[in-house]
């Protein structure tokens, strides 16, 4: 019984306690039942009046609560995971994405946000949040203990760690032998998806996305992924961290774009004292800094060439060494690159390197642009003015005919990100409880039919109303918005005072 039970006041009684709930959970024969069972033990274990019991979806995208226990009464979902948005629940999201142990003794004192916790007479106090892990160490789900008294609750970490390994290895053999017997009544041609990885949508063209996802999500193969500006490929890119084997690691972004040459080659690779000028300390690059985790290289047709050979040598020998040093070190970082640009067009052009392209596209991902994903406009528009509304803290508002129409004919040059920031934009203009066309067309002035206007004349407004809108989304940075827009900073300056747009507004 030696460090199981050293913690724990009477360890022989509480040992037989711990067999008899492994011996009743060996009983069960439904996910349901067995996960109703845990959340029962669980409360008896460690005196707590509450247990709630989660588990992580087939793609590991979702966070549902199969059970919960509350003063003896338990709360059944016939056997169904119950899925829910707890992304947002930051004690939840701690512990399962750092595979950590959470034990506070001072949930009262509002630090800490505990919607997840079901209301009660007194405020729950102790909180015990435990990850449980299959065989293999992956985490499956996570366990919630919690009572409104002072409990020492850390003392059952390793008790229930353990009991919680044995249901989450049992619930995956139920699914494995449910998922068996049903393979033969499975229809050869069915094209439904198992999971949306956490984006929405539904259409035939993200259908594909998602399979392609399924495909990759638990390799090591470097991931491209091209589409259009806007169409959500940093969101597709964090799917596949937080949905695969690495989502207990690090997951970091570096524009490849924001950066000259230089900094951007210490900023990946890091450096030593005295590499440089002004280098007085060792820094850790992004690589190493995310070591066992994910690194997005996002706009990675602007790196320059130089920094492109440096990148193959990474992806080939898995070494970096950072400036100023002569020893290379080893990482384990899952790559996953993204572009807008047409890679193949810039390798045929001398602009991209040919094997740093074929390595890169070990495994490519083609975001489609929102014209292409039919009603999925309107599943997104809900999404983002839901949260628009949320975030301003105004009630729900509805659609008018006039405002989806709107939408539907609007050709949404910037994708997702357009759409985003329109609704966003529209809920601020909404005075009432419905969304009117109105309130989508200020940015349409500009765009207006051209009535008298002479074809350059009109054009000018057009290219003057695409340039105001870039600045903005980059709060005035005309070299981030020259890189958007695919133009050299000096043929920037020269449109923007050609159209007359003053800079002095976007100033902070």
């Amino acid at each position: 019984m030696s460090g199981l039970f050293d913690q724990i006041p009477g360890p022989l009684g509480y040992a037989e306690q711990l067999l008899a709930a492994f011996g009743v959970l060996s009983q069960t024969a439904e996910q349901g039942a067995l996960l109703d069972a845990f959340a029962s033990q669980a409360c008896a274990l460690s005196g707590c009046e509450l247990a709630q019991v989660y588990l992580l979806d087939a793609g590991h995208s979702a966070l549902g609560m199969g059970a919960e226990c509350l003063h003896g009464k338990l709360r059944t979902s016939d056997g169904a995971v119950q899925l829910a948005d707890y992304y947002g629940d930051e004690l939840l999201q701690f512990s399962l994405c750092q595979n950590r142990v959470l034990c506070l003794g001072s949930l009262d004192d509002g630090l800490y946000s505990s919607k997840f916790l079901p209301a009660s007479g007194d405020a729950w106090r102790s909180l015990l949040c435990v990850p449980l892990n299959n065989a293999a160490g992956e985490v499956g789900g996570l366990l919630i203990c919690a009572s409104p008294r002072a409990l020492e609750l850390q003392r059952f970490v390793n008790s229930l760690a353990q009991l919680g390994r044995f249901v989450v290895t049992q619930a995956a053999l139920m699914l494995r032998l449910r998922g068996s017997a049903s393979v033969a009544t499975a229809s050869p041609d069915s094209n439904v998806c198992p999971s949306d990885y956490g984006l929405i949508g539904t259409s035939e063209a993200m259908r594909k996305t998602y399979r392609l996802i399924s495909k990759v999500l638990h390799s090591t193969y470097t991931v491209l992924l091209n589409g259009e500006t806007g169409t959500g490929k940093e969101v597709v890119a964090r799917a596949l961290h937080e949905c695969g084997l690495r989502r207990s690691k690090k997951f970091i972004v570096q524009n490849c774009a924001a950066f000259p040459e230089d900094l951007l080659e210490s900023e990946l690779f890091g450096y030593c004292k005295g590499a440089f000028t002004g280098a007085d300390r060792n820094r850790m690059g992004l690589f190493e800094a995310a070591d066992g985790g994910t690194l997005l290289l996002d706009e990675i047709g602007d790196m320059p060439l130089a920094l492109q050979a440096k990148l193959l040598r990474v992806l080939q020998d898995g070494e970096i060494r950072p400036l100023g040093s002569n020893q290379a070190r080893k990482i384990d970082v899952r790559i996953i690159a993204a572009t807008h640009r047409d890679l193949p067009a810039m390798v045929a052009h001398g602009q991209f390197r040919e094997d740093l392209y074929y390595r890169l596209a070990q495994f490519p991902i083609s975001l489609p642009p929102l014209r292409e994903r039919g009603d999925d406009l309107y599943l997104l528009a809900e999404h983002f003015l839901a949260k628009a509304c949320s975030c301003i803290g105004r009630g729900p508002l509805r659609w008018s005919e006039a405002a989806l129409a709107h939408l539907a004919g609007h050709g949404f040059p910037g994708n997702v990100r357009e759409l985003k920031g329109m609704i966003e934009r529209a809920a601020l203009l909404c005075d009432g409880n419905e969304l009117r066309a109105e309130h989508f067309g200020v940015c349409d002035e500009a765009l207006a039919e051209p009535n008298n206007l002479h074809l350059r004349e009109y054009m000018e407004r057009v290219e003057r109303a695409y340039m105001l809108g870039c600045l903005r989304r980059n709060k005035g940075n005309k070299t981030v918005a020259a890189l958007q827009l695919g133009l050299p900073r000096r043929t920037l300056l020269y449109r923007l005072d050609r159209l007359n747009i003053d800079l002095s507004e976007f100033k902070a």
